[in-house]
């Protein structure tokens, strides 16, 4: 791929480097060494070579040989530039990466969330009307890639990010330590029955004065437990609806393998059990489990709707 576009392996790392610059994303340090040797089969790339790679040579970790398809998966998807600067050719961009992500969905959410974040962007951008409020909640399990989900329809939309983590943290910690426990706790009995309540309470509080506001927004969180329970779904959308704000769900998919990398890669201190008793934790994870209401289903496995979403968001720029 490096020969096809006719450069040398110095002038392939500073465009990488110049590529996720641009995007935001984390540069690798894309040595010539590093690079040589991921050419070479020596070391495997990491998560921020192998986005870097996908976004410079505009295609999925699969075509470039990082792993093999998934069954039943789409066919290539190429986006090139448009012709002209006309928003139009790149709302049907927007469209079809959307359509990509949602390929496959079962329920008739999927198609309704996708209008949604193609309609924001297009008063955004076209007619400088913010349009129908939207309280997008984004659910999937630690590593499943709902934060780059966010942040794509967030770039996209003008939608402000809530995200659980980011949220609560500080607070989380503290109450920890003052009841005698980790500060990273995340797994215990005394977490689940005394802080995350609380946690997830502080988040939809900030996401319920918003909904008041009549403002969109987007929530990031795990929602493992409240996805799944439909009359808790309802309760929210009940209340969302009485104020005027549409409540849209999103799943985000992915694999035990992809999910076990991104969280050792993210190296974040709430993640040490995690990875210290990964079967454990992985014995809990349901890869069926699903949002009891219709939703969209991003399918995120080996890190495929990353890949599309920054090819799409770059094109966008």
């Amino acid at each position: 791929m490096r020969e096809a576009h006719g450069l040398t392996l110095e002038e392939a790392g500073s465009q990488l480097r110049q590529v996720t610059r641009d995007m935001g994303v984390k540069t690798p340090d894309a040595t010539s060494q590093a690079l040589r040797q991921h050419e070479h089969g020596e070391v495997y790339p990491d998560p921020s070579y192998r986005r870097a790679y996908c976004l410079l040579y505009r295609a999925t970790e699969h075509e470039l040989g990082f792993h093999e398809a998934l069954p039943n998966t789409a066919s290539p998807f190429r986006l090139s530039e448009p012709v002209d600067a006309h928003n139009g050719v790149r709302s049907l961009a927007l469209e079809d990466v959307l359509d990509l992500l949602a390929q496959g969905d079962p329920d008739s959410g999927g198609q309704v969330v996708c209008e949604q974040i193609v309609d924001a962007w297009s008063r955004r951008h076209v007619t400088g009307d913010s349009g129908h409020s939207t309280l997008l909640m984004v659910c999937g399990y630690a590593g499943s890639g709902k934060s780059e989900f966010c942040r794509f329809v967030s770039q996209v939309t003008g939608w402000p990010v809530l995200d659980k983590d980011l949220v609560t943290q500080p607070l989380v910690e503290r109450l920890l330590v003052a009841l005698g426990s980790d500060p990273n706790d995340r797994h215990s009995a005394l977490y689940r029955e005394q802080v995350r309540p609380l946690e997830y309470q502080c988040l939809l509080d900030t996401a319920y004065s918003n909904v008041e506001a009549r403002a969109s927004a987007i929530l990031s969180a795990p929602f493992i437990s409240e996805a799944s329970d439909e009359l808790w779904l309802q309760s929210l959308c009940e209340r969302c609806q009485a104020r005027g704000v549409d409540l849209s769900v999103v799943w985000v998919q992915s694999d035990l393998e992809s999910m076990h990398e991104y969280v050792g890669f993210r190296s974040a201190a709430r993640d040490m059990w995690k990875l210290q008793h990964w079967d454990e934790y992985a014995a809990g994870i349901d890869l069926q489990l699903r949002p009891a209401i219709p939703h969209l289903l991003v399918d995120n496995r080996r890190g495929a709707a990353v890949a599309w979403t920054d090819q799409v968001r770059r094109l966008l720029k």
